[in-house]
């Protein structure tokens, strides 16, 4: 039996607390409009392995969890921008990627649900009418600039929109003209500024503070990690010194998994500390992997979007995945939460990946809950919830810390 099955009835048992406790932090905090997660769960513990501020993958919902999505989406823009009517959706710079165009054309179907008025696009679009999508083209409105009261405002067709929703992560920076405007999720929440360490150092007090209310270990429900700061990797006394601390922190992990009976070998995934779309990441099993890089994966490492300069690590716990599908392709769950709360699921399949490597690449598949979740058991779907919407507190937290730009 696994530690999720175990302690399954102790979570139901907690519910009512749960949900109170849940309700107090959210009003200690700016919870976010909508964010994404990808959950590791291996039976022995449930973690969120990567927390998103600007989800992409909405088109990978079910139909029958969009009512629901749009209820919360309301909720949110009501309580937090009681005036808005108008909602301008602000995207990615991807007009060759037509499954973020579908995210798109999803996001928009939503937000007309909920009943707002919701218009597409951005000054990086000026001369293209539509963007191509999957399963048809998206109408892109005309974005211009104007000088209102000494500030850049933007406009579409001469009027401005009540809220600009951000589907840009801002990896290359802050967009000129939006400072000026109600702007969600916060400019400052993106991969400019944001750090993935800054996301778990957030997420850790909330865990914690779960644990103890279940009376559990927290180590059962979150990754451990670390980082390795000003690692100028194209250099052999950088490589040496991260390959040091890979060590340590595996021989860390070996000592808690033979305290605990888990039979595996640990492994460490290598990240860059800023979001990077899956890419950029690294798998090993000793520090030495990384004395022995070729000039390929080394550059693969260093990749970041946008050519940024990748000088600071996460190193995370690999966390195998002990969910299978029928065809016994590893797989695992990416929850999209509205206005904090678990609103919808998807499952990342990928029979190219073994089930403690990245699933995040070009062969993966995607199934909705109503298409597979059924198969995966209620008790882990609430456990994947929870830590979900921890993580979702932990980036009200960050914004805290951030502050507004």
């Amino acid at each position: 039996m696994t530690f999720v099955d175990e302690y399954a009835e102790l979570l139901e048992s907690k519910r009512s607390e749960i949900v109170a406790w849940m309700s107090q932090k959210r009003n200690e905090v700016p919870i976010p409009i909508y964010g994404s997660v990808d959950i590791r769960d291996a039976g022995w513990k449930v973690s969120v392995v990567d927390a998103n501020h600007f989800p992409a993958g909405f088109n990978n919902i079910g139909d029958e969890e969009k009512p629901n999505t749009a209820v919360l989406l309301k909720t949110h823009i009501q309580r937090e921008f009681p005036d808005c009517g108008w909602v301008h959706l602000y995207p990615e710079s991807h007009t060759r990627n037509t499954g973020y165009v579908e995210n798109l054309m999803a996001i928009k179907e939503l937000l007309e649900i909920a009943g707002f008025r919701c218009t597409v696009g951005s000054v990086d679009f000026e001369d293209l009418g539509h963007l191509n999508g999957i399963s048809g083209p998206l109408k892109l409105d005309p974005v211009e600039y104007i000088e209102f009261d000494g500030k850049e405002v933007m406009q579409i067709d001469g009027k401005t929109p009540d809220l600009i929703l951000l589907n840009n992560d801002l990896t290359d920076g802050l967009i000129e003209g939006l400072g000026s405007q109600i702007v969600s999720p916060p400019p400052s929440m993106g991969w400019h500024r944001r750090r993935k360490s800054q996301h778990y150092e957030a997420l850790q007090g909330y865990v914690d503070e779960m644990a103890e209310m279940l009376g559990i270990d927290s180590w059962h429900l979150m990754t451990e990690w670390f980082v390795s700061k000003d690692k100028c990797l194209d250099k052999e006394a950088c490589r040496i010194e991260l390959a040091a601390e890979v060590n340590q922190f595996l021989d860390r992990l070996r000592e808690k998994y033979l305290a605990l009976g888990i039979k595996r070998e640990p492994v460490a995934f290598i990240k860059n500390d800023r979001g990077t779309y899956g890419l950029g990441i690294m798998t090993v099993t000793n520090g030495e992997q990384l004395l022995q890089l070729s000039n390929r994966k080394m550059k693969k490492l260093m990749y970041s979007k946008g050519g940024v300069d990748v000088e600071n690590f996460l190193i995370q716990e690999g966390i195998p995945t002990v969910l299978k599908n029928e065809q016994d392709a590893p797989v695992e769950p990416v929850v999209y939460l509205v206005d904090g709360q678990a609103s919808s699921w998807f499952y990342r399949i990928n029979s190219k990946k073994s089930d403690i490597e990245n699933l995040n690449s070009p062969s993966a598949q995607f199934e909705s809950f109503s298409q597979s979740g059924g198969q995966y058991g209620e008790h882990a779907h609430s456990w994947h919830a929870l830590v979900a919407e921890l993580s979702m507190l932990a980036m009200g937290k960050e914004l805290l810390s951030y502050g507004n730009e």
